[in-house]
């Protein structure tokens, strides 16, 4: 699979400043000259990192990685900064995580200068880079870039090295329903998927496409061709029963005919499944202006009266 062109990549914002020589001390005090040094640090002393994107790890391929970490240690630094007096993961969770499970006490870093910006973007740019970010997380990342750090959807672009309608699209699915987000997130629905679902305006077809979309194992083409036949389906008259039964309105109609001396028809006034009403009617046949005339008459309207 070809990799995504990130931009300037985590290697080349950081490989100019490091130091050639490694440093290795028993107490790592950061020297104040230095931007970036590559000593080793106590696991006890790195904390998460407060702007990592990555929320979900699999915990198999973790156990693989801390068994690789025992033979062979971490072969690859971590990146830290330096908050106060904390050290701050930036990159490199997932292989902390492993040498924890492996039991080292220490691990190699890489000790840089980061503010928060820096700090987020890097973590993103190494998570990107190795595939680990489900598209949630991904849009989560640029939230916290547009909201936290007033970047816009341009701005991410150039630092993301992708298209500012990729940005666009990927902000959009975090308006798709929490319960869809979590199914993007457990890996039951793919990018693809949610992007398909994105696109549908109801919130309530969403997510009954979403499921039907697990339960068929759609793929992306199948649902598009899904939802286009569903959407374009015709659709089903409610179904509604008259409030008044049949056989008292045509006898109704009968005493009406009686009275008026004309036909007349009722129409029942009918309640719909969903509970609204369709209205009733009455109708009166007159065969000629007199009749019309001895009908208002008997309706008590004077069509002499000028209105």
């Amino acid at each position: 699979m070809t990799k995504k062109n990130l931009g300037r990549g985590l290697g080349s914002l950081i490989q100019n400043e490091i130091k050639n020589t490694e440093v290795v001390k028993t107490s790592p005090k950061v020297e104040s000259k230095r931007e970036h040094t590559l000593t080793t640090l106590p696991v006890y002393k790195i904390k998460k990192n407060s702007w990592q994107p990555r929320t979900n790890f699999n915990e198999q391929a973790l156990e693989e990685l801390a068994a690789s970490i025992k033979e062979h240690g971490v072969l690859q630094p971590l990146l830290i900064r330096q908050v106060k007096d904390k050290y701050e993961l930036i990159a490199g969770e997932r292989r902390f995580k492993a040498a924890q499970k492996a039991g080292l006490k220490k691990v190699p870093i890489i000790l840089m200068d980061a503010d928060d910006n820096t700090s987020l973007e890097l973590a993103l740019i190494e998570n990107l880079q190795r595939e680990d970010l489900n598209i949630v997380e991904v849009a989560k990342g640029y939230q916290i870039l547009a909201e936290k750090f007033n970047m816009t959807q341009e701005q991410i672009s150039v630092k993301m090295g992708i298209g500012r309608a990729s940005v666009a699209n990927t902000l959009r699915l975090l308006n798709l329903p929490e319960e869809i987000i979590d199914l993007i997130e457990d890996g039951k629905l793919t990018t693809g998927h949610a992007k398909v679902l994105s696109g549908v305006g109801s919130v309530a077809d969403q997510i009954a496409f979403a499921y039907e979309t697990i339960k068929q194992n759609f793929t992306v083409r199948q649902l598009e061709k899904y939802i286009k036949k569903q959407l374009t389906r015709p659709k089903m008259k409610s179904p509604s029963h008259p409030d008044l039964p049949i056989t008292y309105l045509n006898d109704l109609s009968d005493r009406l005919h009686g009275h008026f001396g004309t036909a007349v028809r009722i129409n029942s006034v009918e309640t719909k499944a969903n509970g609204k009403k369709k209205p009733g009617s009455i109708e009166i046949e007159y065969y000629s202006n007199e009749e019309l005339e001895g009908l208002l008459q008997l309706f008590g309207i004077d069509i002499d009266t000028e209105i």
